[in-house]
């Protein structure tokens, strides 16, 4: 079903964006065009990892001395970007290969002295400034620094060397929840509860400093070893100020608001309709609508759609998906308060200790499915790597096919944006 999400984002409307961000830091996976990574899914080992050397080849000559580097190379990714004499080769190894983002790759790594392991993405400046990403890259680096909250995977460090940015996250081994989902095929409601308190939890948290992330779907929804979410892959989240409204068409094709697909303008409350389209799904096993090839065919089905739910379902579910899946974002449910106070959330509590107190037993359970590696993969081929150079991050191909994480590259599944 994953290759059935078609991803597209395209600027319209009136009053365009003048500073768009887009996914710089991601988990892992690949983008096309002005975007930097998109989600996907960590792995868990695979095979013994041979730890690696973190620095680019190039790059080793960085370790004592930045001295040659032209001083735009450096300055014009300052502040977001401090510079660094790379950290001692030997405090960070690479134990894997996660992924390959738009314009580097993705990396398991582990910090010697912390005995941590992190995602490291490692992105060629060369790269940021032939496609003109430096400021949305150094936007998503400014949001993301923001964010420490329970249920939101948070940045740990970014630096840069000499010819290299480094952006530094958790490393989330259990995967996401979609691949989940096309395991289990549909959850119960107190599952469907628990993770929807979650993730309310999260967005509540970004509105509050006026974010708004924009991109809210399965695929960007990590876990942890315990099985709760962590909102993951801030490549299209925009700061709005108060009263402040966005036009720009983006985000995957499924989740978007009616007002998105649009072309605005909206706000906030388009992040709650993904969450409304999310928790839909996870209850149903299907997606109320299929994905079209185009924004203005897929406004279209959303407007006629009604989104009619099981008569199986409890009314107090009916009642918190019809309110998410208000067409008018004026009545839609849109706030952290109100999501509190439905019926379907009567006796839960909101606090991150007490929510993250017990594991999510059906995800440990699928997480040693034996089918987990081939629903992570989602059809991906080795051959979608032959123009990477494995050989200057890890020692091998071999070494790539050991570790290699679950990555959607399907052209169905891609997003583009034009500005």
């Amino acid at each position: 079903m994953g290759g059935d999400i078609s991803r597209k984002c395209k600027r319209e409307g009136p009053a365009p964006e003048r500073r768009p961000s887009h996914g710089f830091l991601s988990n892992m996976g690949v983008s096309i065009t002005h975007r930097l990574g998109h989600s996907a899914v960590f792995s868990r080992p695979v095979g013994p990892s041979v730890p690696r050397l973190l620095l680019p080849p190039e790059d080793r000559a960085e370790t004592s001395s930045t001295e040659g580097a032209p001083p735009a190379l450096i300055s014009g990714f300052l502040p977001e970007f401090p510079l660094h004499s790379f950290p001692g080769q030997d405090r960070y190894q690479v134990l894997g290969f996660i992924a390959r983002g738009s314009y580097g790759p993705i990396l398991k790594v582990k910090d010697v002295f912390k005995e941590k392991t992190f995602a490291v993405k490692v992105l060629p400046k060369s790269e940021i400034l032939k496609h003109d990403v430096l400021e949305q890259s150094k936007e998503e680096v400014i949001i993301q620094r923001q964010l420490k909250h329970p249920f939101l995977h948070n940045l740990q460090d970014c630096w840069q060397t000499q010819r290299h940015l480094f952006i530094m996250c958790d490393y989330c081994g259990a995967g996401d929840l979609y691949t989940y989902w096309l395991l289990k095929g549909q959850f119960g409601e107190d599952e469907v509860r628990l993770f929807a308190a979650e993730l309310g939890s999260a967005l509540g948290f970004l509105h509050d400093l006026g974010i708004m992330h924009r991109d809210v779907k399965m695929e960007n929804i990590l876990l942890s070893d315990r099985g709760h979410l962590r909102l993951s892959d801030f490549g299209l989240s925009r700061r709005l100020k108060r009263g402040g409204k966005a036009f720009t068409i983006c985000g995957t094709m499924q989740y978007m608001a009616p007002e998105v697909l649009s072309g605005g303008p909206y706000n906030h409350a388009a992040d709650w309709w993904s969450l409304g389209i999310m928790l839909f799904s996870l209850a149903t096993g299907q997606f109320p609508v299929p994905a079209e090839p185009d924004h203005v065919t897929m406004l279209q089905k959303v407007r006629d759609f009604p989104y009619v739910l099981p008569t199986t379902f409890s009314s107090a579910l009916i009642l918190l998906l019809t309110e998410l899946l208000c067409k008018s974002p004026a009545n839609r449910l849109r706030n952290l308060d109100s999501f509190k106070m439905q019926a379907f959330f009567r006796g839960t509590s909101f606090d991150s200790v007490i929510l993250q107190k017990t594991p999510v037993k059906v995800i440990l359970e699928l997480r040693n499915h034996p089918d987990w590696a081939a629903k992570a993969m989602r059809g991906l081929s080795l051959d979608c790597f032959d123009d990477f150079d494995c050989d200057k991050i890890l020692h091998s191909p071999s070494e790539l096919s050991a570790s290699l994480a679950s990555v959607d590259l399907s052209p169905a599944t891609e997003r583009t944006w034009k500005p």
